[in-house]
């Protein structure tokens, strides 16, 4: 009896495959290329800031963000626009990531938690915001897909002061 690998949709998710398109979903929004950033998720995919840390219940919280498919569209719309105050002279940006540890791993879904770094350059201003950010990547079909985006600032009063650009 031969043993037949599992389908794709089962398949373990490798940290370092993670790891990658965690990295090329930044690259991308530092480019500001928010067309491709879309179609990294799920449809029914949370983009989620939330305003205190360590919030377990996000939909039942306040938050910066909650975004769901047809929310994250309307965002890029209008950052894309130009007619969001905060989208005005649009931000340069350039994140690091690091400090990737494995959070929650089971067939075909992993969790990641990382530190993320922004640096800002907006109207010859530059300020820096931290954050732990949490992915849940998913198989979905013969691709990696994001399900989940929690950014949790170290500071979110930081968000009151605008930010034009997806964290």
């Amino acid at each position: 009896m031969t043993a037949h690998p599992p389908p794709l949709s089962a398949a373990r998710i490798e940290l370092q495959d993670a790891v990658e398109f965690i990295w090329h979903e930044a690259d991308l929004l530092d480019a500001r290329d928010y067309e491709s950033w879309l179609r990294l998720w799920t449809d029914a995919g949370r983009y989620v800031i939330p305003v205190e840390r360590d919030v377990v219940d996000y939909a039942g919280a306040l938050n910066i963000a909650y975004d769901d498919g047809a929310l994250r569209e309307a965002r890029v719309k209008r950052l894309r626009s130009g007619l969001s105050i905060s989208a005005m002279a649009a931000a340069r940006t350039v994140r690091t990531l690091s400090r990737f540890v494995r959070v929650r791993d089971e067939p075909g879904v992993l969790e990641v938690r990382c530190a993320q770094h922004i640096a800002e350059q907006k109207r010859e201003h530059a300020r820096v915001l931290a954050a732990d950010v949490t992915y849940r990547i998913v198989r979905a079909g013969d691709r990696l897909a994001l399900d989940l985006k929690v950014i949790q600032l170290i500071d979110s009063d930081e968000a009151q002061h605008g930010i034009g650009y997806l964290l």
